[in-house]
């Protein structure tokens, strides 16, 4: 088996993570392979260094290591290359992790069938202007509509399946998928949602209204947003740098028709996920 690990070293302990993972994963006799800018920092490793494209066409899966962020950087390149993803913790919280450090043992069942592969949905954010595609990208936690540069309120109206459905007066809307529920949208005061479902969770941002509540809908909706206030406004696609959207320009999010795929090896449920990892912090 070929295991493609992509670390994100600024995190404390994923150096030696990283390190501990080629070891048990050579000790099961699997290839780990890293790219090859990480030769020289990880000298003496069992691993293959490798370029970051070969890396991911020849390998089975996907460790990425690292917090939330870093799993989702290295789940875009999985999802591009068509290969699950199994994330390792070496952040905070990680909800999109697997395994924690100590658990690293428990790699041995990558090899012996004992682990389930969870299919989430992503989204598909695209600014369009008549009708013409300016950008688009997948989104595997969320797309932000919201102001760029002055601190004023900006009026965001909503249509669904293109009929008006609401509109915000505020900072902006998240439109996220329940994978992303526990992310900015729940910061936000969104729901949490297991992530086995379907569905588009749509939460305004700081709204200056009294009645602005996260709205659920069917995944098969196709959300179309526009600015009605002057000022300039963005794009932010899984909280990399934000995109202007031009004036007149919209926004339209819908399921992707691609899934991103996430290897569980314990057997705890999203409750057990949500239990330990939130409710520890109040």
């Amino acid at each position: 088996m070929n295991i493609a690990i992509i670390p994100n070293l600024t995190r404390e302990n994923a150096p030696q993570i990283t390190a501990q993972i080629c070891r048990e994963l050579s000790q099961l006799g699997a290839c780990a392979m890293l790219d090859e800018a990480f030769r020289a920092q990880f000298d003496g490793v069992p691993a293959a260094f490798r370029s970051s494209d070969v890396m991911l066409q020849t390998c089975d899966l996907v460790i990425a290591v690292g917090g939330d962020g870093s799993i989702i950087y290295a789940s875009h390149k999985a999802i591009a290359a068509g290969k699950p993803v199994l994330g390792i913790n070496a952040g905070r919280m990680a909800f999109l992790a697997g395994l924690e450090q100590h658990e690293l043992p428990l790699l041995r069942k990558l090899f012996t069938g004992e682990f389930e592969t969870q299919r989430r949905m992503l989204l598909r954010a695209q600014i369009l202007s008549d009708d013409r595609v300016l950008h688009e990208a997948l989104c595997i936690n969320d797309a932000v509509f919201s102001r760029i540069g002055a601190a004023k309120l900006t009026g965001v109206q909503v249509c669904a399946n293109g009929r008006d459905t609401c509109a915000y007066l505020g900072d902006g809307v998240i439109v996220a998928t329940p994978t992303g529920s526990t992310a900015y949208s729940f910061s936000a005061g969104g729901p949490i949602v297991d992530p086995v479902l379907e569905s588009l969770l749509l939460t305004p941002v700081c709204p200056h209204m009294l009645s602005a509540r996260t709205l659920l809908f069917a995944p098969d909706t196709t959300l179309t947003l526009h600015a009605t206030t002057e000022g300039e406004v963005g794009l932010t696609c899984d909280g990399a740098q934000p995109l202007r959207v031009p004036k007149g320009a919209v926004v339209r999010i819908a399921r992707a028709e691609t899934y991103a795929y996430f290897i569980r090896i314990k057997a705890d449920t999203f409750m057990d996920i949500y239990n330990s990892k939130l409710l520890q912090r109040g």
